[in-house]
């Protein structure tokens, strides 16, 4: 329980955009109130967004932005309602499952990603996807090339290739 979740890392390194600049994240001061650097801080975060909409409570900014995934997402509204489930459920790819807090984080990365084009080009190439199979399944599409580009990117301890990801991405373009 508490230990780093690879979707902490995915919001602190594609929220920020600082991966593309870098290859290593770059967390600035106040951005760990947050989601903190733990697992359990990020989840409980994404549950509070949660909870906070359900009350009718007013929204910061990236509140917002988190409730517009979940609201994308019914299937993880009974886990947001359960704070200490969510804190401690483990998601195991190797069972073919899913974590969802690293698939809206990811959500919330791509779209970061095209409101600062970056890489260059995403934004277009995003929109033209979007056209063909709507804007949520053109972010479940990117989302396969954003995995790539993150694990060869930390298989071989180098940036994100900029142009391989842009490639895959082109490639569901053209599907």
């Amino acid at each position: 329980m508490g230990g780093t979740d690879s979707s902490a890392i995915v919001n602190a390194s594609l929220i920020n955009g600082n991966v593309w600049k870098t290859g290593l994240p770059e967390i600035p001061d106040g951005f760990l109130v947050f989601f903190g650097n733990d697992r359990d801080g990020m989840r409980q975060f994404y549950c509070d967004c949660w909870q906070k909409k359900l009350n009718g409570e007013t929204l910061e900014p990236l509140e917002s932005q988190i409730v517009s995934v979940i609201l994308q997402h019914p299937e993880y509204h009974s886990l947001l309602e359960n704070p200490d489930k969510a804190k401690t459920r483990e998601y195991l790819p190797e069972m073919n499952e899913t974590n969802p807090f690293l698939h809206m984080s990811m959500h919330l990365g791509i779209r970061e990603q095209v409101g600062m084009n970056r890489p260059a080009g995403i934004s277009e190439l995003l929109q033209q996807l979007a056209l063909q199979v709507g804007d949520h399944e053109a972010e479940h599409r990117v989302m396969d090339c954003l995995a790539e580009a993150l694990w060869q990117a930390q298989r071989s301890a180098s940036p994100p290739d900029d142009q391989r990801y842009l490639k895959c991405i082109k490639e569901k373009v053209r599907r």
